[in-house]
């Protein structure tokens, strides 16, 4: 649903514009179709943003940037279709209420209104992230914080079992 892009796109806009949004809504990433890509003009450079849910949608984005048709500064990836509000934890619903009402449409809009309806709306001034860059990440791009959040491929056998 975009959920995971705003998110970053909230923090990034304003860490690198260096001001307030004053509307933290990033409609054009949001909702449940399988590809959305946007690009936003952010401190004097154009970023451009993809959103892939479910995995066929994802190689086609992925195929984009190999073979160099797309340029993404910022990409997210959602193994279900519809992102984490259409997944396998949710509850399932009999026939009689799927093959008549959009579910996914429903669920997104519900986290779309709870989100408008939160007093803080950006990660970075979340009060439990800034105590947890404060007292044990250092800050947010430090070495710490890189050694610790973030991760490499590594090519591993296949499990044998």
């Amino acid at each position: 649903t975009g959920g995971v892009m705003e998110a970053a796109l909230r923090t990034a806009v304003e860490t690198l514009s260096g001001e307030e949004l004053p509307n933290p809504d990033f409609a054009e990433v949001r909702g449940v179709e399988g590809i959305k890509k946007a690009t936003y003009h952010v401190a004097g450079m154009d970023v451009n943003v993809a959103v892939a849910s479910g995995l066929n949608n994802a190689k086609i984005i992925l195929d984009e940037i190999k073979s160099g048709k797309s340029k993404y500064h910022l990409v997210e990836i959602m193994g279900c279709p519809g992102g984490c509000v259409n997944g396998g934890g949710q509850p399932q619903q009999p026939a009689s209420v799927r093959n008549y009402t959009d579910i996914r449409a429903l669920r997104a809009k519900a986290l779309y209104d709870q989100d408008a309806a939160m007093s803080i709306r950006k990660s970075h001034e979340n009060s439990s992230i800034k105590k947890l860059y404060e007292e044990f990440l250092e800050a947010p791009g430090s070495h710490k914080a890189h050694d610790i959040l973030h991760t490499s491929y590594v090519k591993r056998a296949i499990n044998p079992f």
